[in-house]
């Protein structure tokens, strides 16, 4: 059946072999009936961001660089002239959303003895001077000390990479518009502290900083729209290994808010990384936060790879950020956030636990981070089972990149 995924994989297909030929330009001539799930503004965009992901290549690290791509220009023609100004729109947008997801995949992709804390930093600064709109503040562990991070701080203390605290700031609204936030984990590299993790597929946790990444991605695509609104990123950037000075289990915490945490599974780190960034994001007077973070294999467990999970006690902030997934193509699936899970967290020695039981792990992390966000909206998305690919394919796959674009472009009113 011709559907919009079907439409895409075509493209993807046509565009890996025009790769493999001597054409330097290509016409694609979009369908007169837009195949189901697509409209004519859906159909361009699609066509372009699939078109240049499928054009994207990891080469940084290896010594011999493949050929460039035959095809430098991709032409769209459309049998409607009266559709010529939406579909240049839906073309902007589309290379917007496709750098951001590019440069995503690549932070994502590159090794963690590159991909350090002070990397991420260094690139948030480098796109501060692409983008002069873009405000750049990096906060040192003596900062969040003097703040009282302990949470956070907590996670890096096993390491020898200094964790920094990325703090990105873009006022294209109106003065006073409180922001949207977005926050997202920065785990560079978790190869699970004291609980150490099984050595299989260790190196897959360099992806667990795709929350990270994907918030520059987003960010960047709002900067090269000059997107009309009040948009902050926050980047909590460690490490988690094991050292004399890690996390053990046991141990009992501070976080900024004041609470208390009692280490179970010094593997549970993201939570309490990204705990202190959730409380530092109070001094916005947030419209919205949204934390994007690989946050758990039970959450990949229980969806795969097609749907990052959703965790929100906003029902209309839920609504939207499903209907940006449903219309970028990128979706979401909410899962419950009761009261009755909160228990699971419950300790005998501080405020709570790090972790809950086995069951539900996903669902006890999100009531974990809930516990830092009630001054305002907020919404969790774990990404555990979206942020990469493994196998043949293994590398990073950018998302949630479009997703978040697509809501910030419904929220700017540029949709």
């Amino acid at each position: 059946k011709y559907d919009r995924n079907n439409h895409n994989n075509a493209i993807a297909a046509a565009i890996a072999r025009l790769n493999e030929t001597r054409a330097g330009d290509a016409l694609c001539a979009l369908p007169a009936s837009a195949p189901k799930g697509l409209d004519l503004y859906l159909a361009v965009r699609d066509t372009v961001t699939t078109a240049l992901d499928k054009s994207y290549r990891y080469e940084r690290t290896k010594s011999e660089k493949k050929p460039p791509n035959s095809l430098k220009r991709l032409y769209l023609w459309i049998a409607d002239e009266e559709g010529t100004s939406l579909a240049k729109q839906a073309l902007r947008h589309g290379q917007a959303i496709a750098q951001g997801v590019a440069l995503a995949k690549e932070l994502g992709d590159l090794p963690g003895n590159i991909c350090t804390p002070a990397y991420l930093a260094d690139q948030a600064l480098a796109l501060a001077k692409v983008f002069p709109a873009l405000r750049v503040k990096i906060l040192e562990e003596a900062d969040m000390a003097k703040l009282g991070m302990g949470a956070l701080l907590s996670v890096s203390s096993g390491s020898r990479q200094p964790a920094k605290l990325i703090v990105m700031e873009y006022r294209g609204g109106k003065k006073g518009v409180k922001p949207v936030v977005l926050v997202g984990k920065g785990l560079t590299f978790d190869a699970g502290g004291i609980s150490l993790k099984p050595g299989p597929d260790m190196d897959l946790m360099k992806y667990d900083m795709c929350g990270g990444a994907s918030v520059l991605g987003a960010l960047r695509a709002a900067l090269e729209l000059k997107l009309p609104l009040n948009l902050i990123g926050v980047v909590p950037a460690s490490e988690n290994l094991p050292d004399g000075d890690a996390n053990k289990p046991g141990d009992i915490v501070t976080s900024l808010s004041g609470q208390t945490i009692e280490i179970l599974n010094t593997d549970a780190e993201g939570r309490l990384i990204l705990c202190d960034s959730l409380t530092y994001c109070e001094r916005f007077a947030p419209a919205a936060v949204i934390d994007i973070a690989t946050l758990t294999g039970a959450c990949a467990i229980a969806l795969g790879r097609f749907p990052s999970g959703l965790f929100t006690a906003d029902e209309e902030l839920a609504a939207e950020i499903l209907a940006a997934g449903d219309r970028s193509g990128d979706r979401a699936w909410r899962l419950p956030l009761w009261e009755e899970y909160q228990s699971l967290l419950d300790s005998n020695f501080a405020d709570m636990a790090n972790i809950g039981t086995r069951e539900g792990g996903a669902i006890t992390a999100a009531c974990f981070l809930s516990r830092y966000t009630k001054k305002y909206p907020w919404a969790h998305l774990d990404i555990a089972g979206t942020a990469w690919l493994s196998g043949k394919e293994k590398g990073g796959t950018g998302r949630p990149v479009a997703l978040l674009v697509q809501f910030l472009l419904a929220r700017s009113g540029e949709a």
